[in-house]
């Protein structure tokens, strides 16, 4: 996946969870817009280096994005949580998720379940028979790193997130395949866990999800750059 052209400046402030001002090389303040509700915990540090994208649309308030943060340790972390969908989708199109590699049609936001949900993706393969040709396929994008880079989700209690895997749990019991999937956004990021200390009821959901058939994957990124300057990220290696 690429970005479109980033800017950097050093980070002032987060505030009111969709701002953030920003300090740029020449000494200007600027104000982003922060694509991210989480917490955000390790991700937002007062000096950090951040990378945004502008844009065109003169209908917006804000005309700038905060995409990226550079930690003063050299990690860099997505925070667009918009982009670990892009970051799947560009995967599944390449068949460069093995576990996924038999579907080969891929239907974005589809309605699904008992509780009003919309799945990130369905995946179809008609060669298959009944259920079994399709999967529910949802995204988590997962940024939060603990320490000697075990990387957990949830950074904060998500009733949405625990209503996602009551129904993963449900679609499993019907017969159809149904998968989460854990896009590790944090270079530093080289293991995986659920937060039980943060959520303990997506901990306990996600476990009887496990035991009833519901698939879990994560993967983490690879940075790209072109004179020094990130340029795009694509989704590499399995954790455990």
């Amino acid at each position: 996946m690429q970005f479109p052209a980033l800017c950097h400046g050093i980070l002032l402030c987060r505030y009111k969870r969709f701002l953030a001002d920003v300090q740029l090389p020449n000494g200007e303040q600027i104000t982003l817009h922060c694509p991210n509700t989480g917490a955000m915990t390790g991700c937002a540090n007062v000096g950090d280096r951040v990378w945004f994208s502008t844009s065109d649309n003169p209908k917006r308030k804000y005309a700038y994005t905060w995409e990226l943060t550079e930690t003063q340790t050299g990690d860099f972390i997505c925070i667009n949580t918009q982009r670990a969908n892009q970051l799947v989708a560009e995967a599944l199109a390449k068949k460069s998720i093995p576990e996924l590699a038999v579907f080969d049609k891929v239907f974005p936001e589809q309605k699904y379940g008992e509780e009003n949900s919309r799945i990130d993706f369905l995946l179809k393969n008609d060669a298959l028979e009944g259920n079994a040709a399709s999967c529910y396929l949802e995204v988590k994008s997962t940024t939060l790193l603990i320490e000697n880079g075990l990387g957990m989700f949830p950074d904060a209690k998500t009733e949405r997130g625990q209503k996602h895997l009551r129904e993963l749990t449900y679609l499993v019991q019907q017969g159809y395949q149904s998968v989460l999937f854990f896009a590790a956004l944090h270079t530093g990021i080289d293991q995986f866990a659920v937060a039980e200390q943060i959520d303990p009821i997506y901990a306990r959901l996600f476990k009887q999800a496990k035991k009833q058939g519901v698939q879990t994957l994560c993967y983490k990124i690879t940075m790209e750059f072109a004179d020094n300057r990130p340029t795009g990220m694509r989704l590499t290696s399995k954790l455990a």
